[in-house]
């Protein structure tokens, strides 16, 4: 494992200003997303709208460091804007240059981080350059799919063909993790309406922490961490979210559907 590694994931909620700007639509607020959901089924056949128009709620992240010291973070609506969260992540690749590891990073969480930036004017070399100012980066940056700074593991487990791609959850229940219990995306407008912002931040990082689960037993498979490693890997992640009040539920579900599968029971030993 190359540290630091960045786990991440975003949360979007449509940008009914933009979108009104981009069909021109002169239309109240309240009749906005029903019209820009019609007009997407029209041009695309679905409701999943382009990704411009993929406003920023929420970002979290699961920074591990070099000595094994985890943090898990959430940047949201509730304390800043679309363009301060933006931001406050991207100056994380200011600092340093992680491993970044996601769940379909590469087709929706960066190309949207990537338009949403631009939108606000910022400026974000570290995470975006391709060798222009780091001729490094000519051959090992975040954007190519075969490099390994950023692991999309939906894309690799995939072996970059889109017709193997698997859904987070599926793979997350599969290995015995407790996915989004019952939770979905389409609930992520609704949460920042009602200002549920705990139940926002919560559903992120918990993709978040399914991603980290996952790329540790993908790092298996690859031989890049051995068993008696991967094992001291999931003990340390068990005994961090014990002190996370937020992931509570997280850890117990992890916890019920560990018995599940043989291997994936061994992280919560009988005398546990």
């Amino acid at each position: 494992m190359r540290f630091p590694v960045l786990v991440f994931d975003i949360e979007t909620l449509t940008d009914l200003k933009s979108g009104a700007h981009l069909y021109g639509l002169d239309l109240p607020e309240a009749d906005l997303e029903q019209a820009l959901t019609k007009l997407r089924r029209q041009e695309a056949g679905m409701d999943f709208q382009r990704l411009p128009l993929h406003e920023i709620a929420c970002i979290a992240g699961l920074w591990i460091d070099e000595n094994g010291a985890m943090k898990l973070f959430s940047f949201s609506q509730e304390h800043f804007s679309e363009a301060e969260i933006l931001k406050k992540f991207l100056s994380i690749f200011d600092k340093r240059h992680p491993t970044l590891v996601s769940w379909n990073g590469s087709q929706f969480d960066l190309p949207v981080i990537l338009y949403r930036a631009m939108y606000h004017g910022l400026s974000a070399p570290s995470l975006f350059d391709q060798g222009e100012i780091d001729t490094q980066k000519r051959y090992n940056n975040y954007q190519n799919r075969y490099h390994h700074r950023h692991v999309d593991l939906m894309d690799v487990m995939a072996m970059f063909n889109g017709r193997n791609f698997q859904k987070l959850d599926d793979i997350a229940h599969l290995l015995g993790y407790p996915g989004k219990r019952g939770e979905s995306g389409y609930f992520v407008p609704e949460y920042v309406k009602n200002q549920q912002w705990l139940k926002l931040t919560s559903y992120c990082e918990g993709d978040v922490l399914n991603t980290w689960l996952i790329y540790l037993r993908w790092l298996l498979l690859k031989g890049q961490l051995l068993i008696e490693d991967h094992r001291l890997w999931i003990q340390a992640t068990i005994h961090y979210l014990q002190g996370q009040p937020q992931q509570q539920d997280f850890l117990q579900v992890w916890r019920e559907r560990s018995q599940q599968t043989e291997f994936t029971s061994l992280d919560f030993p009988a005398t546990d």
